[in-house]
């Protein structure tokens, strides 16, 4: 898992989505729900990228990522990215491996 900073790093990793889909969390460190959903990210075996946004520590990037895809900011708050653009999400205590694992399976498209 490799924590976002940066602007500039966000759109990379948007970028990047274009070809492989990848998968943001957006943490608190001062909510007991957000606690709950990086034990549940951390454990999730998948083979998409997993980036962390700290809320607190990079409200830009935080504000940015809610602009760039148009998403209403949540925390913590599970995104899906694929092709530049969010595609599916999860919110608070529904950051639960079975249910992100259903939420790659669906929405994620694989190519052969």
């Amino acid at each position: 898992m490799q924590r976002i900073r940066t602007i500039d790093n966000w759109k990379e990793i948007l970028e990047r989505s274009r070809s492989k889909a990848c998968l943001v969390l957006k943490f608190s460190m001062t909510c007991i729900s957000s606690i709950s959903a990086l034990k549940e990210f951390k454990a999730l075996a998948t083979d998409l990228p997993k980036y962390l946004v700290i809320v607190q520590m990079d409200r830009v990037v935080s504000n940015a990522i809610a602009c760039d895809i148009q998403v209403k900011h949540e925390s913590p708050q599970l995104l899906i990215l694929q092709d530049g653009k969010g595609i599916w999400q999860a919110t608070h205590y529904k950051i639960k491996q079975p249910l992100l694992v259903d939420g790659i399976k669906q929405y994620v498209k694989t190519t052969t």
